[in-house]
């Protein structure tokens, strides 16, 4: 059997004679072709990310891109007269992208040779083969996920808000009151469950137990009135940050049994799991509950462990676990709380459904 191709992530641009028709510098207008213009937004639909890395006069190509409606796409542009090697790999370290995850298109072979020399792992490509790129395996993710979707407006986002960072000269906590971070906690949909299966993959320094759910699992669980899946997703005033947290919660008539909570490595700066935490302590107070929650510590979720004993969690007896089937895990612990109901912080504005 053969291995499955990796996916590209992101797809580096020459701009003359391989993006557009013409040279720009040579012949002042340039065209492009529907089919490349069609490509661009075809791939951004699968969440691959689009740059450039062209030898041009940086101003005049980027009025261009403008011009012709296309210049959004495209992350991190390196337009100057500089090895495009060093381009392409500047492109890829700020995105924090593996090079095996770069593909180059480039109508030169010497650049294409160039970029391959000094980056084998990244794959290169001619003009002539774009009419067939997004038929081929590392152009063609197995699923597009809602977040994936959008990838390049979370992308975009994110490099406002770390400039924003960058220049903010007061406390980190009046850094996040300005982003106006709106959390929303739902109800998971049909359409957001491969975004939920991956939540439980990728996740492991913010996964309480480590488990993966499968689509099939979570579809169950949606079906099952007995079970809630919850969705957390987070905006700021710069963008989304998408779906960020995952929380799988059975309820019982003496406690409520969050089986898994799992959130973005990205959004801990945001305290996300300590507003998540309270939220459900809250919801689990209003319906005269016990809250039981199942940990498993690794040397990677410690900060996972953090917040749960930070929300006053504890490994105590109580007959509130009695009516719950034994961890299949023998490491999972089952920590439980009778909380107090928690206001979200200050920085933060929360919409959560009620679940009694």
């Amino acid at each position: 059997m053969t291995e499955p191709a990796t996916i590209v992530k992101c797809l580096v641009w020459d701009l003359d004679n391989t993006l557009w028709q013409g040279t720009l510098l040579e012949d002042g207008e340039v065209t492009l072709p529907a089919p490349v213009e069609k490509l661009i937004a075809e791939l951004d639909s699968r969440g691959i990310l689009q740059s450039v890395a062209s030898k041009n006069d940086h101003d005049q190509a980027w009025q261009r891109l403008e011009a012709l409606g296309v210049a959004e796409y495209f992350l991190l542009p390196r337009i100057g007269w500089g090895p495009k090697s060093d381009s392409v790999h500047e492109i890829a370290a700020e995105l924090g992208f593996a090079l095996g995850t770069i593909a180059f298109v480039d109508d030169q072979p010497a650049e294409r040779a160039e970029v391959q020399f000094h980056l084998p792992e990244v794959r290169a490509y001619t003009p002539e083969q774009l009419s067939g790129l997004a038929d081929l395996p590392e152009f063609s993710p197995p699923t597009v996920t809602v977040d994936a979707a959008r990838r390049r407006q979370m992308y975009q986002a994110g490099f406002q808000r770390k400039s924003a960072e960058a220049e903010f000269t007061g406390p980190s906590e009046d850094f996040l009151r300005s982003l106006g971070l709106v959390m929303r906690i739902q109800r998971a949909t049909e359409e957001e469950l491969s975004r939920v299966e991956e939540l439980t993959l990728r996740t492991s320094q913010m996964n309480a137990t480590g488990v993966h759910y499968s689509i099939a699992a979570l579809r169950a669980l949606l079906a099952d009135p007995h079970h809630e899946v919850l969705v957390t997703t987070l905006t700021d005033r710069f963008g989304p940050h998408g779906a960020v947290g995952l929380q799988l919660l059975e309820k019982h008539a003496s406690g409520w049994h969050l089986k898994l909570l799992a959130t973005s490595c990205r959004v801990v700066s945001f305290g996300a799991g300590s507003v998540i935490l309270g939220w459900l302590a809250g919801e689990a107070a209003r319906a005269g509950v016990h809250l039981i929650a199942d940990f498993r510590p690794t040397e990677r979720n410690r900060m996972m462990e953090v917040a749960y004993r930070f929300a006053g969690f504890t490994g105590e007896p109580c007959d509130c676990r009695a009516g719950l089937a034994p961890p299949r895990d023998p490491g999972v612990e089952r920590l439980h709380l009778l909380p107090e109901p928690h206001d979200p912080p200050p920085t933060m504005e929360l919409h959560a459904p009620r679940l009694a």
